[in-house]
Order: structure tokens, then C-alpha cells, then sequence
């Protein structure tokens, strides 16, 4: 298989209702951002695309993808859908990888959207929840905040983590983002003002818990070849990865954890694993993507990690499932400030989901996009001249997209080109 870079990216400010909220526009907007950052890429170079959105029923649109091919002047090229709950994101960056590198395409454009904003928040509450088990969890109102909330639970219950642990999560992502004009919700808080704000599913309240949004975002693959005619800063994407688990929690084996090349198999002896308090397919795409990329300790080999917080809760399990501290000491990991901007790997610069937004099928894109920027040395460029959020001397980083209760996960190592 033939390197791959990703050469250019673009999204859109997601937001809560925005005033052009059709697909279509919303990802030409994105394509545009683009195009116009990279001026040597012209549409004829492109040979076809990948979608991601999430669901029908926001749209109320079936083939959406191909009606935003055509809307930037892309057919009659290959394209394709993928969908996989909030992951697909993840796994059109990926499939469009694959057709890179594979040798198929030396250009691919990967582009996600969702327009979340046409039903009430009880109702696209309810469309995300038949990305559950529509036979078992969802005839018994299963919400996935109700899910997380109960996998929290349980991690608490297990590892002694603390709602104080997790409200530093939000501070931490909502105060990045104030120096991010692209982000939603930038916001100076507090632990007390995320534990005062209304609880949704104890112990998760509303500053736990990310938000519905429209959005749109675009990545642009190519080859070696391709890349250097575009771009003097192309990102290579070294390692890839995706994991799944089982749709119900209940069906989860508890088994011996699956270890990382950094770790000793003595610290988890007797573990239950990965029962509800962690996300198995996350520890596989990891695994996976580490091998790939040559990684064999993470916390010293990344410089950032763009990861998938839509609940506090998550972004504590996923450092484990990561390997950036042992099972169990995700809450003190967040403590001991190692992922804040001053710390030893900063976690989503960015404000991630919580602060950004969370229109499914961009999501995952949109990570990479802002990865792309970080190790491109862009920040500021991009964020309207403010650097603040520029990760000094980044060489590599990491992107983690994630759909349901941990059933599909994907885990994308970039790092410096060229």
C-alpha cells in the first residue's frame, strides 16, 4: 500500500440551528475553505469522494451524499457513503485512505455533514437512539446519555473516579476553545458551575454532555506523487485502525484486557474487562493504529490527541483505552493536568466536542481537520490569527472518532510529511 497524505481541510463553525443549514451548502462551504487553501489542487485533479452522515431521518433525504457530489461539481465521479453511528466521521477518513492507498484514486476528498437542527432536541435524541439495539435497549428508553451515565457509574463504582474529575474535562475543553473562533460554546468555567448546571442523567448535567449541531467538514487525501504537486506541508496519515464490540453492553465478555506494546501485563491481573466502564473496540483501534504507525508509548511519542469527548465521562475512559495511563487512573490522569495545554499531551486544543459541537457525520472530520492544522504549524493562520492553541513543535498526533457505547471505533495516527 502507497503513503498517503491529507493536503488540505476545511469545516464549517458548527452551531445549534445555523442559518444555511442545508447539506449541501454547508459541505460546499467546507470544500470551498479548502480548495482555497491549497491553489496548485484543481477539481479536475480530484478523482472521486466519500460521505459520511449519520442518519436519514435528519436529512429526511435519502442519497444526501450524492446530492452534495453534485453540488461540488464532482459527478460523475466514484463516490460512496459510510456510516457508522458518531464514528463515521472516523471511517470516511479512513475509507478514503483506503482508496489512496490502495492505489485507486490519487486524490480522494472525504467529506461529512449533518443538519441536526430541523427536530427538537427530545426527537434527535430519539433518531440517535435507534443506533442502538431497536430490539432491546430502545423499547426501554434507551438514551445514550442514560448509557453513559450507567458506564460512568460503573467506572466510579470500579476505580473510585469522581464527578469533580470529570467536570474538569469540561473546563478544560470549554476554556481551549476560547481561543478557537470555530468552536460553539467557548466558555471560562468551574467545577462547581459544570456541577451546578441541570443534571440529565446522574451524575452527567448539561456541562457534561455535548451538543446537537449542524456542520460540515472536508479532508483532502493524495498520494506521495500528488502530494507534492499540491502542498509544501502535506500530513502523513501513518497508522489507522477501528475496533467494534457488540451493540448491547450486556453481551460484552469480561476477558484478560488487551494489553499495548508499552504495558505490563502484571498491572491488570484480575481485571474485569471490558465490562461497561471501557470501550474494547477502542483499545483495538489503538492497538492497531499503534503497531501501524511504530508507536510503543504513547504518552511520549504523541504531542496531541484530538479525541471523541461527547460526554466528560468518555474522554476519562478513553485515555486508558489509549494507553496514555493505566485502567482506572483516568480521573487522576485529568487531576494531574497531564492533558491540558501545559501538560505532558495536550487532549482536544481544540475544546473537542463538548465546546466545538457534534454534528455526527462531520465530527470525526473535523478532529482531523484541526490535527491537520496543528502539525501544518496553522493555528493561527486558521483561527483568525490567534496561536494560542498552537501545539509547540508538533510532530504527531492522534485522532479518535467514536459511535454508540464504544461499538465502532476508529483511531488515526498523522504525523509531519515529507
Amino acid at each position: 500500500m502507497r503513503d498517503v497524505y491529507i493536503v488540505a481541510a476545511g469545516i464549517t463553525k458548527f452551531a445549534r440551528a445555523r442559518p444555511k443549514a442545508d447539506f449541501r451548502y454547508m459541505v460546499k462551504e467546507a470544500f470551498d475553505y479548502a480548495m482555497r487553501d491549497v491553489p496548485k489542487l484543481k477539481p479536475e485533479m480530484i478523482d472521486g469522494s466519500v460521505c459520511s452522515y449519520f442518519s436519514d431521518h435528519f436529512t429526511r433525504q435519502l442519497m444526501a451524499g450524492i446530492m452534495a457530489q453534485d453540488y461540488l461539481g464532482l459527478c460523475s465521479k466514484p463516490s460512496k457513503r459510510v456510516e457508522g453511528g458518531g464514528a463515521s466521521g472516523g471511517l470516511c477518513l479512513q475509507t478514503a485512505y483506503d482508496a489512496v492507498a490502495s492505489g485507486r484514486m490519487e486524490v480522494c476528498v472525504a467529506y461529512g455533514f449533518e443538519t441536526m437542527s430541523r427536530v427538537t432536541t427530545w426527537k434527535g435524541n430519539e433518531f440517535i437512539a435507534l443506533a442502538s439495539d431497536t430490539n432491546f435497549d430502545y423499547p426501554v428508553g434507551g438514551f445514550y446519555t442514560g448509557y453513559y451515565a450507567m458506564m460512568v457509574r460503573r467506572h466510579m463504582y470500579e476505580f473510585g473516579t469522581t464527578v469533580e474529575q470529570m467536570a474538569l474535562v469540561s473546563v478544560k475543553n470549554h476554556g481551549n476553545a476560547l481561543h478557537n473562533p470555530w468552536a460553539q460554546y467557548p466558555m471560562k468555567l468551574t467545577v462547581d458551575d459544570v456541577r451546578s448546571a441541570p443534571m440529565v442523567a446522574d451524575p452527567l448535567t448539561r456541562l457534561d454532555i455535548c451538543v446537537m449541531s449542524d456542520g460540515a467538514a472536508v479532508c483532502v487525501l493524495a498520494s506521495e506523487d500528488a502530494a507534492r504537486e499540491i502542498t509544501d506541508k502535506p500530513i502523513k496519515i501513518s497508522g489507522v485502525g477501528t475496533g467494534t464490540d457488540t451493540m448491547r453492553l450486556a453481551d460484552r465478555p469480561h476477558d484478560e484486557v488487551i494489553l499495548l506494546p508499552h504495558e505490563n501485563p502484571e498491572d491488570y491481573r484480575g481485571l474485569k474487562y471490558p465490562g461497561v466502564h471501557s470501550f474494547r473496540a477502542g483499545r483495538v483501534a489503538a492497538k492497531m493504529a499503534y503497531e501501524m504507525a511504530g508507536i510503543r508509548d504513547p504518552l511520549r511519542e504523541l504531542d496531541f490527541i484530538e479525541l471523541y469527548d461527547a460526554y466528560t465521562s468518555s474522554e476519562i475512559q478513553t485515555y486508558e483505552d489509549l494507553g496514555l495511563c493505566r485502567y482506572g487512573e483516568g480521573g487522576k490522569f485529568i487531576q494531574e493536568g497531564y492533558p491540558r495545554m501545559d501538560g505532558d499531551i495536550p487532549v482536544n486544543p481544540s475544546g473537542g466536542l463538548l465546546a466545538c459541537g457534534h454534528p455526527i457525520g462531520a465530527t470525526g472530520l473535523m478532529q482531523a481537520a484541526f490535527a491537520f492544522w496543528q502539525l501544518q504549524g496553522t493555528i493561527g493562520k486558521h483561527f483568525s490569527g490567534d496561536d494560542t492553541l498552537q501545539v509547540p513543535d508538533a510532530r504527531r498526533g492522534l485522532v479518535h472518532s467514536h459511535a454508540g457505547t464504544g461499538t465502532c471505533i476508529t483511531v488515526t495516527i498523522l504525523e509531519r510529511g515529507f
